[in-house]
């Protein structure tokens, strides 16, 4: 009997060492750099800083609620989707290939579609908070200088180093940026927590107020916006292409770098939301590291941090767009040099993501549309019909019906609330595109 993988023709092979985000079919990885690689993904400063936000937009009971659900959540998909590693008996080293051999060519496309989206959507989106974060330690020491750098440029700048990263063959090659990566990501949260802390302290606590702000409509919209935000937050459609980095045990060592990775999200992540909505309530900005005052120094520390941060996850996040050029420069022209073609495609990549990212730097709306459209289908949604698909349900008719009734609620459930939150996020970028102009130096 066939393989699944292997049937269903329709869906294109990736073949070679090059395929799908240059990944290695014999993995060296530990758990400690799986666990570098998930933690880069995942807690970027432009997940951790709009959450004070997202949880804002929705008040304490339910901002609260949608963030432990949306940890647990993500937690368990993360864990199923590793442990479909090689579930048919072979190694699935991308996650459009892994859903080929689940669901067919529809798997292929479905996650290929999505997953471009999120890569995309999730780059242009931490470009934004990466050059506004240099222009924010510019600022610092240059506020008064006539010949002031906007924030196009400081997002052209960070483009530039990402042009020269992104010359890296592939995810592994990357361990010890991300290393470096994982370490700015504690760094940024305890420093970001610290100031939020302090400055909350600082402010008269009778003048914050945690009401939700505007119209009924106005308070839905954001709400809707909010939710897009959370799934942003958690976002990781790159998990197979991480795990075939990973030396035998594979899945063990999965287990243990994605357990390890959202440890430091969990603490991280809950104490920086409750904390920077606790300290300025209602008027926190949607990226907190604007709404801080003092100490300078830290704030100054903090946005370093996150620009450091934002370095590696834009290199995970670029690959499975790199792979697509790839299959195409091989398909083509299989003699050509490899280098010059990847400096070519790198070239055009950067320039389109670094464009958009210059003439709409609307952070907060791209964090909502990339949650909503690209991670929720690929997170919240895939992995429990995945496991549905692939698990076996219990032996007594009862059981077997309530796992199935339990993974389709949870399936419907999160495509509506993908749904609603493109909804928000759109409104809110129709707003901005009226509000403010193209290139607009926010």
């Amino acid at each position: 009997m066939s393989s699944p993988s292997r049937g269903g023709g329709g869906a294109p092979e990736d073949q070679g060492a090059g395929g799908e985000a240059g990944v290695e079919r014999g993995g060296r990885g530990t758990w400690r750099h799986a666990a570098f690689h998930v933690a880069t993904t995942i807690a970027t400063p432009a997940a951790y800083a709009p959450l004070p936000f997202a949880v804002a937009s929705l008040g304490w009971p339910l901002g609260v609620c949608s963030l432990v659900i949306g940890t647990l959540v993500t937690w368990c998909s993360s864990l199923a989707v590793a442990s479909l590693w090689q579930w048919n008996g072979e190694k699935h080293t991308s996650y459009r290939l892994l859903a080929k051999s689940i669901f067919g060519p529809w798997g292929y496309w479905y996650v290929s579609s999505f997953q471009q989206v999120a890569s995309v959507g999730n780059n242009i989106a931490i470009q934004i908070a990466a050059g506004s974060s240099l222009k924010a330690v510019y600022k610092h020491y240059y506020a008064a200088d006539d010949r002031a750098m906007t924030l196009q440029q400081f997002i052209l700048l960070f483009g530039a180093f990402e042009l020269l990263l992104s010359q890296l063959p592939d995810i592994h090659s990357l361990r010890w940026v991300n290393a470096i990566c994982t370490a700015s990501t504690v760094g940024f949260a305890a420093t970001t927590i610290g100031v939020t802390v302090h400055d909350g302290y600082r402010i008269d606590r009778k003048e914050v107020s945690y009401s939700l702000q505007g119209t009924t409509a106005t308070k839905i919209f954001r709400a809707f916006n909010a939710l897009g935000t959370i799934a942003f937050s958690f976002g990781d459609a790159m998990l197979p292409e991480i795990q075939s980095t990973v030396r035998e045990p594979v899945r063990a060592n999965m287990y243990r770098g994605v357990s390890a990775a959202y440890t430091i999200i969990v603490v991280s992540y809950w104490t920086l939301a409750f904390s920077g909505y606790w300290a300025f309530g209602s008027q926190v900005q949607s990226y907190i590291l604007s709404s801080l005052t003092a100490p300078r120094w830290a704030i100054v520390m903090a946005n370093l941090f996150a620009v450091i941060q934002i370095a590696g996850c834009f290199q995970i996040y670029c690959r499975p767009t790199f792979a697509h050029f790839e299959e195409q420069v091989r398909a083509k022209n299989r003699s050509c040099r490899s280098c010059l073609w990847r400096l070519m495609y790198t070239s055009a990549y950067m320039a389109a993501i670094t464009l958009v990212s210059a003439a709409m730097p609307f952070f907060g709306d791209f964090v909502s549309i990339c949650g909503a459209v690209g991670f929720t289908p690929l997170d919240f949604v895939l992995p429990t019909l995945a496991l549905m698909k692939t698990s076996k349900l219990p032996d007594n008719l009862g059981l077997r019906y309530a796992a199935k009734a339990l993974s389709s609620a949870v399936a419907i459930l999160f495509s509506i609330i993908g749904a609603l939150a493109c909804i928000g996020a759109v409104r809110s970028i129709a707003i901005d595109v009226k509000t403010y102009k193209f290139f607009h130096d926010m």
